[in-house]
């Protein structure tokens, strides 16, 4: 994303949106929380409170540049939308996250909803379970 996506979004450039941005883009996580996002600041050097990063963050989700969620845990983790669905897959222990898409349950959903005299206008599939990450999970 660039400044660009910002204006289109209606927002101004900032130094603390810009640097918001940059860490989502860049993260090799793709799901982050806010306090998540304020530690990576910290960590480089930047003062951004976290009440900023709160207020951009609400920002980004109403000008549809975040997708939040709420998984397990309780805490709003956000992920840049890039555009494309994609479901989750996550432990209960750990709380790694996986996305995957796949055609079967996308087309299964649609003939339930057609069934029903549905149109389906968004969904969210969120599957919990417990990962094989032998440190903490596999049992």
């Amino acid at each position: 994303m660039e400044n660009q996506d910002l204006k289109r979004a209606g927002l101004k450039v900032t130094l603390p949106r810009m640097k918001i941005l940059e860490i989502l883009e860049n993260s090799s996580e793709r799901h982050l929380s806010a306090e998540d996002i304020y530690k990576i600041l910290l960590d480089s050097g930047d003062e951004i409170g976290l009440a900023t990063i709160y207020r951009v963050l609400t920002q980004f989700e109403s000008a549809s540049l975040v997708n939040r969620h709420h998984f397990e845990s309780g805490q709003a983790v956000f992920e840049l939308d890039r555009g494309h669905h994609h479901d989750h897959i996550v432990c209960v222990k750990c709380g790694k996250i996986v996305e995957f898409v796949d055609d079967e349950i996308e087309d299964k959903q649609n003939k339930i909803a057609k069934k029903e005299g549905f149109r389906i206008t968004d969904h969210a599939l969120i599957i919990y379970g417990i990962c094989n990450n032998p440190d903490n999970c596999k049992k």
